[in-house]
């Protein structure tokens, strides 16, 4: 049972560690759900501190995931309209069949915003979307950054019990 467990979990973790920069496939929260099932093993002793600090992070990471790229349309000069834009094109993005869907949709909603907002001023609207899809690659460059970081927790603990587990 104890072999299940850490192979689930290691493919949670790889499908997290994936999933940091291809949306379609969970990120952060697959790679805690890995290092739970690894904790779960009779092998590893619990570490409530590991896990409950990770869980933290783990969450406020993917609330920044939806925030970060917000505050980068706000950041370069987009009104609410740039912000609520980007945040309906993340979801029309996340949703629709295209590729590269979750950074064309942000820039689109964004742009589409500004215009709405201000339909003459296009510089400041293209400025604004910019913002919104550097905040989304800032976004995905620290989900994977930590998705990397579980995997190292999870290799660390596996190799210490290694003895136990095989």
């Amino acid at each position: 049972m104890d072999l299940l467990l850490v192979l689930l979990g290691f493919i949670c973790v790889i499908v997290g560690v994936f999933g940091s920069f291809i949306p379609v496939l969970p990120g952060l929260s697959s790679c805690w759900v890995g290092l739970l099932l690894l904790y779960l093993t009779k092998a590893v002793e619990n570490n409530y501190w590991v896990l409950g600090i990770t869980f933290v992070l783990m969450v406020i990471i993917t609330i920044l995931d939806y925030v970060i790229p917000a505050k980068g349309t706000k950041k370069f000069g987009g009104s609410s309209y740039g912000v609520w834009g980007t945040n309906i094109g993340l979801i029309v993005g996340i949703l629709a069949p295209i590729p590269f869907g979750v950074i064309i949709g942000p820039f689109l909603g964004a742009l589409i915003g500004e215009l709405l907002y201000d339909s003459q001023n296009h510089k400041r609207a293209i400025k604004a979307a910019t913002g919104s899809v550097l905040g989304f690659l800032a976004s995905s460059f620290v989900n994977f950054l930590f998705s990397v970081i579980y995997l190292g927790i999870f290799l660390t603990v596996l190799w210490q019990n290694r003895s136990l587990i095989f």
